[in-house]
């Protein structure tokens, strides 16, 4: 059997391979590292794949967080609504540009974050909401936009983990995640479901004046060569990374469709055991499982862990400590906040293997392992 990797990057990179090396080589040949036009041509076919007027590429999705809440003109003690379930890079541009990181917990079944306690959040200081589509899940967007229009709030969707996702609003509408919102932002990194192979970002928007500003944040400010306007950044996609995402987003639903097949095999494996919570799918959410992650009711976590390590099956816990809780945050009265939910969650998630690449005999030695751990630990 092959090993089992989280994310199989080096077997689905060899199935593109021939493609791959010679867009490389090509981009080599040429020698335009920068705003090749390769470039161009993934922002063009990313814009008609999510539906959106405009695609700004940047370094990172970090920076297109950063950039996005910039471009909105956000100041310093600004409060930014968000949840503390996630990445640290969501809740760490907000400090970074210091304003006001406001974490609202999550639903426990969908680990997005919850309209209602939203709109609890709201104050006069609240200048954007940033919902996180967590490992795969859209967030619920329709009552979360319905809340930016009613107080004039933007909404800045953390897409990185869910791109290719769909939501669908009641009246049988169905957009992509990340072009909902105000904007989206998006990251690259090798691991995603859309990755390149180094680091790489989006932003999306329909909105032309605020992609107008968007693209001069980016680019250092800029209005025109040498004119710069605001204080900006310097943050934009190789075209070494774009020629690889060119190769990859034509395959993106291919990959989530494999990623789905994996995750509906788990699904009926664990089904009916009372120690596992397989993940939630909303009705209105086309979940892209990222990450295939289990609630663990009554079962000692870490030595699940270790059980599969032990097994040659890597297990992940995203994330062990959520953002209100870290040392960083405690100048903002981290643990000031009170998010039941998101603390009961950290204490009981573990992510299991899912890849486009995982073949038969991986994932039965994974659902066996699975299992032969709850037999063992039953009582």
């Amino acid at each position: 059997m092959v090993p089992i990797q989280m994310v199989d990057l080096k077997r689905q990179y060899l199935k593109i391979k021939p493609q791959v090396d010679a867009a490389m080589a090509e981009v080599l040949n040429n020698a335009a590292f920068i705003n090749g036009a390769p470039v161009q041509q993934f922002t063009t076919a990313l814009q008609e794949y999510l539906g959106v007027k405009h695609v700004i590429p940047c370094a990172n999705g970090t920076d297109a967080l950063q950039i996005a809440m910039m471009a909105l003109g956000l100041e310093p003690g600004d409060e930014v609504i968000t949840p503390s379930f996630t990445f640290i890079a969501t809740a760490e541009v907000i400090a970074l540009l210091q304003l006001k990181p406001v974490f609202v917990d999550v639903d426990p079944k969908t680990f997005c974050l919850d309209p209602v306690l939203v709109e609890k959040a709201i104050t006069a200081k609240t200048k954007a909401i940033v919902p996180v589509h967590l490992y795969g899940h859209s967030a619920d967007m329709e009552p979360i936009m319905d809340i930016s229009r009613r107080y004039n709030i933007p909404v800045i969707e953390d897409n990185a983990q869910a791109i290719g996702g769909n939501y669908t609003f009641k009246d049988g509408t169905v957009k992509k995640v990340g072009a909902i919102g105000q904007i989206g932002c998006t990251s690259f990194f090798p691991s995603k479901n859309l990755g390149c192979y180094g680091d790489g970002g989006a932003l999306f928007t329909n909105d032309d004046a605020l992609a107008a500003q968007i693209r001069m944040v980016a680019n250092h400010g800029q209005s025109a060569r040498y004119y710069h306007d605001v204080v900006g950044v310097n943050s934009r996609l190789d075209t070494l990374q774009a020629v690889v995402l060119n190769i990859k987003l034509p395959l993106l639903d291919e990959y989530i469709k494999a990623r789905r097949a994996v995750a509906d095999a788990y699904d009926a494996a664990f089904a009916g055991i009372p120690q596992i919570t397989t993940p939630f799918r909303a009705a209105n959410s086309y979940h892209v499982y990222h990450q295939y992650t289990l609630q663990l009711n009554g079962i000692d976590r870490n030595a699940l862990q270790q059980f599969l390590q032990e097994r040659q099956i890597p297990a992940m816990i995203y994330y062990p400590v959520p953002a209100h809780q870290q040392k960083m945050f405690t100048q903002f009265g981290g643990n000031n906040f009170n998010l039941p939910i998101t603390n009961d969650l950290t204490t009981k998630v573990i992510s299991l293997p899912i890849h486009t690449e995982m073949d038969q005999d991986q994932l039965q030695h994974i659902i066996d392992s699975v299992h032969s751990f709850i037999n063992q630990n039953s009582k």
